[in-house]
């Protein structure tokens, strides 16, 4: 029996460990642009000094950011350590690429109700979310419909970043509309089971666990995807979540119709919601748990972001 190609089990791994198709996607192609880097030369017979040759090259001559050469060294290692169960040796000597201290984006309270008032429907409950409880983006796409407690007010997110969960509010003021709208939902899900469909995609080995979960209400995605597609892992027509560029484009034009001027895309709302409860006068730690945050001083950025212009200070200016 031929042994498959190497991407083939750069992919294969990563369906056994459960990784997101989107990590899979990224694993493979920096695998690729590694080896052609090298002329083509199979990984089994390079190391740590081509590694180390790559990973500067990608930081001195492409220019790429810290988080872009960290993703290719993740790469890497997973292809060593986990697909051809090699050690590659040292290779700490790599030029870094420098990260940047920026601070984040935030909108006041009065522009982000300008921005919202410019969305409708589905993404202006997107938004509302993101903003009204802390979501990255691809954390409210993913949400299913067990994931809002609306008892308690709660919304959980499930292997968020870092592969963790965690628990943030429920708006009062999205309890209607959401209602409204998982009806909606219920509909859509509902014909597609009489039209013989109706799964959504399980992590894990929840679907070989429980073989009728994935047609359960419970599991299905609280935004789903206007039409059905075919599933790249088991190829099965399923209704998967939107796609983020949806919200991204429409946030997009409703910030153009505001007329505000700052770069703004779906993460600013989680910006700003950590930025207005700060404000609020709510204390770091229990910010840093609706967030997410593993370290409190990723938190910390906001309190120089807060509404007091330049760190609070008077300019000489205004003394007059």
């Amino acid at each position: 029996m031929q042994k498959p190609r190497l991407l083939d089990q750069v992919r294969e791994v990563c369906r056994v460990r459960h990784y997101s198709i989107r990590t899979e996607k990224a694993y493979i192609h920096w695998v690729k642009r590694y080896i052609y880097f090298h002329n083509k030369r199979h990984p089994k017979d390079m190391g740590a000094d081509e590694i180390n040759a790559f990973l500067s090259w990608l930081a001195v001559t492409k220019n790429v950011a810290a988080a872009t050469q960290n993703q290719a060294l993740n790469a890497l290692v997973f292809l060593y350590h986990q697909v051809l169960k090699a050690d590659p040796g040292d290779f700490g000597d790599v030029v870094r690429a420098k990260k940047p201290k920026r601070l984040p984006v935030v909108l006041s309270r009065e522009e982000v109700a300008a921005v919202l008032l410019n969305l409708h429907g589905e993404e202006w409950l997107m938004a509302n979310l993101l903003y009204g409880s802390g979501l990255r983006l691809m954390e409210c796409l993913r949400l299913r419909v067990k994931d809002l407690d609306f008892s308690q007010g709660e919304v959980v997110i499930r292997e968020g970043k870092g592969d963790k969960d965690r628990r943030s509010m429920l708006p009062q003021l999205l309890v209607e509309p959401l209602t409204k709208h998982l009806n909606k939902v219920k509909a859509i899900h509902e014909d597609d089971l009489n039209a013989g469909y109706g799964q959504v995609w399980l992590p894990g080995a929840l679907s070989s666990k429980y073989p009728s979960a994935d047609r359960e209400w419970k599991w299905q995605y609280v935004f789903p995807a206007s039409r059905r597609s075919k599933d790249p892992e088991s190829g099965l027509a399923r209704r998967h979540h939107r796609y983020e560029s949806v919200l991204q484009k429409t946030v997009k034009y409703a910030v153009r119709v505001a007329k505000i001027t700052k770069p703004v895309g779906p993460h600013t709302f989680r910006h700003s919601f950590a930025t207005h409860l700060l404000e609020a006068g709510y204390d770091i730690r229990t910010i840093q748990e609706l967030l997410g945050h593993k370290d409190v001083s990723t938190t910390m950025i906001y309190t120089h972001v807060l509404n007091q212009g330049a760190r609070g200070v008077l300019s000489p200016l205004d003394m007059r």
